[in-house]
């Protein structure tokens, strides 16, 4: 197995911030009494600072320190943190004219507050921050951003002289000294220790914050214990001889209970230990006893010396010196030992040799030192050694992060534009800040680009060189190789710039050691980085080869000549690599991205390095093979150490999270390496991994195709079959491209994504029910743009990596502190299972999708489909959701059937299927089918719905529930789409009958509202015919008339199939229905329309046959959810009985008709009886017609109906006398419904009057419609005498031949006895033979013609009536005359009746 991971070399993963530069709180201060100093005095600086408990799981302050950078009067601090993203977590203190000496920045912690203690040229400086954990109550880390400890900088008072000292110009500060130290005291005290100009060293205390109290200043003796304190700016002589030679140039403090052990490295090459406390030196040792020492060097100041200091609570107070000489270094390790008497020594652990020249910065613990040189190229070199373990001596490497390409090479086919921009952003090359900076020397500061976001900046960067481009370019017209070649000028000069940046903000200029987690960073000018352990696989690779050639070879396998074979693999693997060019390593990336076999590729790369091998490579890697015994083997150790595949039972294993956890535990992780610097950490750390393998495999394979071309049985290792060469390729040949996909994917930025996108994608995956998995939640919109590696692991990864470490039983971390070495490791290597394409874990892709990355995941699945034949079915799923979003629904649709036959088999398909509470579970692929279905529908594609549904159709032939549903489906889109007789046709088939009717009625009322009649009408309706007509007749007596025509359609569907008599009984309802509720004139017209329609249906069946059913009244249809009617006082009514059926014949419809048209002429005469017109009985009618003047039409209507024309008389005689008793107003208005009745031709010498025309209209009816016993004439004239109005003579001449005798009674009854006399003379005259013709008479009274007779019962009636009234006299002479009259007439009739009896006989 691999050895641990303390003596592997490590990585150094640089955290690139590709957001624009963050928000720093500036704070300037100019202290009172000092001269300004050159800002360039002492160098620039960094250091960093960690909390006591940022290794504990449970504290606020875990995973976070602090770190600093100074330049010039200016320090810049930071507050990091891997767990949450802090805000307001950086300041800038500028002390004008006061530069900060190098390392002069210190910070402690106690328990309420942070101090940090700043030491300048001039001044010392105490500020008092809030300690995290007072900042939060709760101690559960749970949200994603907190509040920094800098957040409230603002509101601290700088110039306040309890935190701020001027350093006293005597003894004054020593000139050729940076050192210094400052720490806090068990009572507050801040405490600076700094090298005295005179020699020495000089304590300056400052009072507690919140405690009265004076500055004080104390200077430590070497050469006594006397001690002089020298206040405020009081001068005083310096008793004792101090020289130069103890000049302090490094100083460190240890604090105890109740006081401080103060390290002092010397000019003179001597350490001394002093004690603050009681102001005496109690230890000088000299180190060149530890070191091979020459007279040159014990004579020269030890200028270059460095001490730190490293303290264990079980192994006690260690001391690391390196001591600097000419061309060499050397590190002493040493332990602090007390004897009795309180006397200290020095117990040497080791000393390690260096060769590097320029130290810049080293770190101690107990067991490890790391050290970060400066070699003669300038380039940054970081090694560490574990001093207890590593007896040889021997340093291990840190492979530093490389600055980019010097050139970036353009190819003659490449667009310089497109490879710059592609080359300058692809992250992980330039930090923004060095973008920026370059930018503005490009554009030669005309402009300010500041805060640009990356997208930004890459179209700043584009427009500048653009600009520069045309400013510079005069000629018009140029050859496309010269355009070419400007381009690639002006773009490589930008390029150099940023180049330069990149360098200057590249620079380390301290390590940061954390104690309690292990975690070491390199502190830059610009940016952070993180060291993390390196795999045995990578280590191995990326070793030099002198550290190769000395790797012992047992640390590596247990099997000693396993590992002595896979060492000289791997020299074989470097061998080739280093002999690859640029040309022929892009034929290995252009094979991976256009989808060609690698191992095609190998085999070219190894045509091309042996034609080109003019450095014997070929015989070198031939002589390495031949030293491995077993090369089959060895490849195949190699391939199993690189290789990341899992099977599901151990992924399944792994996702779980139950177990007997507190919950405050689980609430702890959940933010543990969530902050942005984290996620960038881990997600460069995959990055760097899979580009190291990528070229370990690509190595690999043109070795294999080495080894296949060889054939030699002794070099194949005793014989190796052939066969397993190829599958060893074949093996290998997967792995390269697994790693090109995961380096894309962590090199490919993520795209921002608009709300409407993204609430979309949510309404999407909740048709899917996919919305509340693990996977997905919505994508938080970032400053800095997030590769798409940095999105998994932020939104789904971290989660379920955490929770394999912390919370699966039998876990080792649980309860320990955290260690940053074990933990990185083991996070890269869950994270890369997860990454790995061929594992069935599709959490990936699933994310991209949950977070709308859709060109970024077509692109992976793209690379990913030729080759890997895992999750095929759940890739094909994801890019038909691609191009759905895409707008490209057939390729959707093509991807959703290519997915379906691996439903069943893939773990997300299955996860996409499950069903819903309460749903009938079906087969795997129709409940697929199902899913994808209710994605169409709500993406809007009925089309596809339909084709989709057709397929899901042939998988589900036994299953009739199924079937219903996805016949209801097709019906449904087609009827949506216009596709009317498919419609029909998905209707017909559909096997269950309550959707079948469902349907059926849906068709009805979308093609009644689309007026596609004809379609409904013709469609055949097999067994289907009584609900159609059944669900239009609902339709027709549930909807307002006029707006729908379903009794219309209704008719056209019974004349379509010649059944006339049913389409007779709808027209005949529907015009019923029309005078009950649609009392408009408009509803009359249709009224008549269909009582004529129906007369016509009625007409085409034979005369037996033409009859219907009365239609029930609107009360009685029993329509389907109806409320019930109700009374008045709320009770529901009774239902009526039934009714006794009523056959209507065509003379009925004939009459109604006849009716119909009538009340549509009352009513366009006068709109205002619509109201009662419409459905008013015959008689009303009629009453109508007369009040509205309309004779002709009421006789018409009284004869179809055989009514009495009394009303109409009756009505014509109160008009005539409103004539003649009113005015001209009258008169005119009598016009119109004159007008509108036939009357006679006139024949007059002068213009009638409308009251003349009245009159002889009632005449022309009197004399048109004789009655029987002249009843019209007698209502007429009972009319007019009731109402007082002379009778007409027409009329009474009229009436006399008609009725003589009941004139006579009429007068009586009236009154008008003079009237009645006159009557009764002409009557008697008349049938004695005067004027007999006038009363109708045809033979007077004679012996030889028929009988005449009188009315005697009037006439005696009129006799007693004028004997009665004798008081007048006019009376009498009447009585008289009638007396006389009757007596004369009977002695005639005496006289003929005894003649006409004598003539019998």
């Amino acid at each position: 197995m691999a050895a641990g991971l303390a003596e592997r070399s490590c990585l150094e993963l640089n955290v690139a911030a590709r957001g624009p530069p963050r928000r720093v709180q500036e704070v300037v201060f100019t202290p009172p009494g000092t001269a300004p100093l050159p800002a360039g005095r002492y160098g620039d600086s960094a250091g960093g600072f960690c909390y006591q408990e940022s290794g504990q799981l449970a504290a606020v302050t875990r995973n976070r320190f602090v770190r600093w950078t100074t330049s010039g009067d200016t320090v810049e601090l930071v507050e990091e943190s891997l767990d949450v993203n802090l805000l307001n977590n950086a300041v800038r203190f500028r002390i004008q004219g006061c530069p900060f000496l190098p390392g002069g920045v210190h910070l402690c912690e106690v328990q309420s507050h942070l101090v940090v203690l700043l030491i300048t040229g001039q001044t010392v400086h105490r500020l008092l921050l809030p300690h995290p954990a007072r900042m939060y109550r709760s101690e559960l880390i749970t949200e994603s951003q907190m509040q920094s400890v800098f957040t409230d900088i603002g509101k601290i008072n700088f110039r306040d002289p309890v935190n701020y000292y001027v350093i006293p110009s005597v003894p004054g500060l020593a000139s050729n000294s940076v050192a210094s130290a400052a720490w806090l005291s068990s009572e507050g005290e801040a405490l600076f220790a700094l090298p005295s100009a005179s020699g020495g060293i000089f304590v300056l205390k400052l009072p507690p914050h919140d405690a009265p109290g004076t500055v004080s200043v104390v200077e430590l003796k070497q050469s006594s214990v006397v001690q002089r304190f020298l206040t405020g700016w009081m001068p005083t002589a310096i008793r004792g001889d101090c020289g130069p030679s103890d000049l302090p140039i490094s100083l460190s403090v240890h604090c105890l209970d109740h006081d401080a052990f103060l390290f002092a490295l010397c000019q003179d090459h001597k350490l001394r230990m002093w004690s603050y406390k009681d102001q005496m030196c109690l230890m000088v040792a000299d180190l060149l006893e530890f070191m091979p020492v020459s007279r040159d060097l014990r004579l020269a100041a030890g200028t270059g010396h460095r001490l730190r200091l490293a303290f264990s609570q079980s192994l006690g107070l260690y001391l690391g010196v390196y001591m600097h000489a000419p061309k060499r270094g050397q590190f002493c390790v040493f332990q602090l030992v007390s004897t009795e008497s309180n006397r200290y020594s020095l117990d040497h652990i080791s000393s390690l040799f260096s060769s590097q020249e320029t130290l810049v910065d080293f770190a101690l613990t107990s067991a490890e030192i790391w050290a970060l040189w400066h070699n003669e190229e300038n380039q940054t070199v970081v090694k560490y050694i574990n001093f207890e373990q590593n007896v040889a001596g021997q340093w291990n490497q840190v492979f530093v992060q490389p600055l980019p390409e010097e050139e970036v090479t353009v190819r003659h086919d490449q667009d310089p534009r497109e490879t710059y921009l592609e080359y300058l952003f692809t992250p992980g090359r330039f930090t923004n800040a060095a973008i920026q900076k370059a930018l503005q020397i490009f554009s030669q500061g005309t402009e300010t680009h500041m805060d640009l976001t990356w997208d930004e900046l890459k179209k700043e960067v584009t427009l500048a060189v653009e600009n520069e481009f045309q400013g510079s370019v005069t000629e018009y017209e140029c050859s496309l190789e010269e355009f070419w070649q400007l381009q690639v000028e002006f773009w490589s000069k930008l390029y150099a710039c940023c180049l330069q940046y990149q360098e200057a903000l590249s620079r380390p200029l301290a390590l940061h050691l954390n104690p309690y987690t292990n975690m070491v960073c390199l502190l830059k000018k610009g940016s952070l980085s993180f060291l993390v352990p390196c795999s045995l696989v990578d280590h191995l690779y990326l070793l030099s080869n002198e550290h190769l050639l000395t790797e012992d070879d047992a640390a590596i396998f247990d099997d000693l000549e396993m590992s002595r074979d896979v060492v000289c693999l791997v020299q074989c693997l470097r061998l080739i690599g280093e002999s690859i060019s640029m040309e022929m390593a892009f034929i290995m990336e252009m094979a991976c991205s256009r989808l060609q076999p690698p191992e095609k590729a190998a085999e070219q790369i190894l045509e091309d390095l042996i034609a080109n091998d003019t450095e014997n490579v070929m015989e070198d890697i031939h002589s390495k093979l031949q030293e491995i015994r077993n090369p089959i083997h060895a490849i195949g150790v190699l391939i199993r150490e690189m290789d990341y595949e899992t099977d599901a039972d151990m992924e399944r294993g792994e996702s779980s999270t139950t177990g007997p956890h507190h919950l405050n535990m689980r609430m702890n992780l959940s933010q543990l390496y969530g902050s942005g610097t984290a996620v960038n950490v881990v997600c460069w750390g995959v990055c760097k991994i899979a580009t190291i393998r990528f070229l370990i495999c690509r190595d690999l394979l043109i070795l294999q195709q080495l080894l296949l071309r060889l054939e030699d049985p002794m070099v194949l290792g005793g014989g190796q079959l052939f066969q397993s060469q190829q599958d060893l390729l074949h093996r290998t040949s997967p792995l390269l491209l697994s790693y090109y996909l995961i380096r894309w994917a962590s090199q490919c930025l993520a795209s921002d994504v608009p709300i409407d996108t993204l609430e979309s994608n949510l309404q999407h995956l909740s048709v899917l029910e996919l919305a509340d998995t693990t996977a997905l939640t919505p994508h938080k919109l970032v400053s800095s743009p997030q590769t798409i590696v940095e999105l998994f692991f932020q939104e789904v990864a971290r989660k379920h990596i955490i929770s394999r470490l912390f919370l699966q039983p039998n876990t080792s971390l649980a309860e320990t502190s955290l260690n940053w070495p074990h933990l990185i490791t083991a996070i890269v290597a869950d994270f890369l299972p997860l990454l790995w394409p061929s594992n069935p874990s599709f959490l990936f892709p699933e994310c991209l999708m949950g977070s709308c990355q859709y060109t970024q995941l077509q692109e992976y699945i793209r690379l990913l489909q030729p080759w890997c034949h895992v999750n095929m079915g759940s890739c094909c799923f994801m890019m038909g959701r691609c191009y759905l979003v895409m707008g490209e629904g057939h390729k959707a649709l093509d991807c959703f059937c290519q997915a379906a036959s691996e439903v069943g088999r893939e773990e997300f398909l299955d996860r996409l299927i499950q069903p819903e509470e309460g749903e009938i579970v079906s087969t795997p692929r129709l409940q697929y089918y199902n899913k994808v279905l209710r994605l169409l529908d709500m993406v809007g594609l009925p089309e596809l719905v339909i084709q989709l549904a057709a397929l899901a159709v042939m998988e589900s032939a036994d299953d009739w529930r199924s079937q219903a549903t996805l016949r209801t489906c097709i019906f449904k889109h087609h009827l949506d789409l216009g596709h009317n007789s498919e419609a029909y046709v998905a209707l017909t088939q559909n096997p269950d009958p309550s959707r079948q009717l469902d349907c059926l009625r849906q068709l009805v009322v979308v093609l009644c509202e689309r007026s596609q009649l004809q379609d409904l009408v013709e469609f055949p309706y097999v067994n289907l015919h009584n609900e159609v007509v059944g669900i239009i007749e609902s339709h027709a007596r549930a909807v307002d008339l006029m707006t729908h025509n379903y009794y219309e359609l209704l008719y056209a569907f019974h004349i379509y199939r010649h059944n006339y008599r049913k389409a007779g009984t709808v027209m005949f309802e529907y015009g019923m229905r029309l005078g009950r509720e649609v009392r408009t004139l408009r509803g009359l017209q249709k009224q008549g329309n269909c009582f004529l329609a129906a007369i016509n249906c009625l007409r085409l069946i034979r005369p037996e046959y033409a009859w219907i059913v009365q239609p029930a009244s609107g009360a009685v249809y029993e329509r389907p959810g109806a409320s019930p009617k109700r009374s008045h006082d709320g009770e529901c009514t009774a239902v009526p009985a039934t009714r006794q059926i009523e056959i209507l014949e065509l003379e009925d419809l004939e009459r109604e008709c006849v009716l119909a048209r009538i009340r549509l002429t009352l009513v366009q005469h006068d709109l205002s009886t619509a109201a009662v017109a419409g459905n008013s009985t015959p008689e009303e009618t009629v009453a109508l017609l007369v009040r509205a003047g309309l004779f002709d039409t009421a006789v018409t209507l009284c004869q179809t109906f055989k009514l009495p024309l009394t009303p109409i008389f009756e009505g014509l005689t109160f008009k005539c006398i409103k004539l003649q008793l009113g005015g001209e107003a009258a008169q005119a208005e009598a016009w119109d419904w004159l007008a509108a009745n036939q009357l006679s031709a006139l024949v007059t010498t002068k213009e009638s009057s409308a009251t003349d025309e009245a009159w002889r209209l009632l005449s022309s009816y009197l004399e048109r419609y004789p009655s029987q016993n002249s009843l019209y004439h007698r209502c007429v004239i009972n009319k007019l005498l009731a109402h007082g109005i002379p009778l007409p003579n027409w009329l009474i001449n009229s009436y006399k031949k008609v009725d003589a005798a009941e004139l006579l009674r009429l007068y009586l009854n009236y009154d008008l006895l003079e009237e009645a006399v006159d009557l009764v003379l002409e009557y008697v005259d008349a049938v004695l033979g005067k004027g007999h013709r006038y009363f109708g008479i045809e033979f007077p009274l004679s012996a030889t013609a028929p009988m005449v007779w009188l009315p005697y019962t009037a006439i005696d009636q009129l006799l007693q009536a004028l004997r009665e009234s004798t008081t007048n006299h006019y009376n009498v002479v009447l009585y008289e005359k009638l007396h006389d009259k009757m007596e004369d007439y009977q002695q005639k009739v005496s006289v003929a009746t005894r003649d006409h009896l004598y003539r019998r006989n």
